[in-house]
């Protein structure tokens, strides 16, 4: 399970671990929080007072400092996982919805003719498709796109980069994605 983290500002910083948010906890960096409750973690004994230390850790935090992603500036990284789920399993040429082990990066300008490997330039294909398409461009082939490919905005990056969210954290990161996303299908 995965704590969203969030600058102050409320833009997403990274997914940490319960231990790394106890730790923001702890030393006093959770400047606000949100969703549901998580976890609790039980410390030591106060010898003065006699009350047990308490840490109750909720799905979304904010913390203190500045943000260290300017989502001005942000260059999602490309993965299979990530690209596949950006375009729903569904292959860009015949339509078809696939399980990951039957799908495969496309390059819709080959390496072969110069193309790059950069989201603007990859769909996903099933093998068939890919196949047949080989090293040619999408005209060359015969094989029109179905859908165009874009690069994923900060909150799409952060949905694309974690299989297990939790409800309350997929609302909040749903709530702030462009209107043209294809993760409202």
């Amino acid at each position: 399970m995965k704590v969203l983290k969030l600058s102050a500002q409320g833009l997403p910083q990274s997914w940490i671990s319960l231990e790394q948010a106890v730790i923001h906890y702890a030393s006093s960096e959770v400047r606000w929080e949100m969703g549901r409750e998580i976890a609790v973690f039980r410390g030591g004994t106060n010898a003065v007072s006699g009350e047990q230390s308490v840490i109750t850790v909720n799905s979304i935090i904010g913390t203190k400092g500045v943000p260290n992603i300017n989502p001005f500036d942000l260059k999602p990284g490309l993965t299979n996982g990530k690209l596949f789920a950006r375009d729903r399993n569904v292959c860009a040429y015949c339509g078809g919805h696939f399980h990951e082990d039957a799908l495969t990066r496309e390059h819709i300008i080959p390496f072969a003719q110069n193309g790059r490997d950069h989201w603007m330039n990859v769909v996903t294909a099933c093998r068939a498709c890919n196949h047949r398409k080989s090293s040619r461009t999408p005209e060359q082939a015969g094989m029109p796109l179905l859908y165009a490919p874009y690069v994923p905005s900060l909150w799409e990056d952060f949905i694309l980069r974690n299989r297990r969210i939790l409800a309350d954290q997929m609302e909040f990161l749903m709530a702030h994605l462009p209107k043209t996303s294809r993760l409202y299908a």
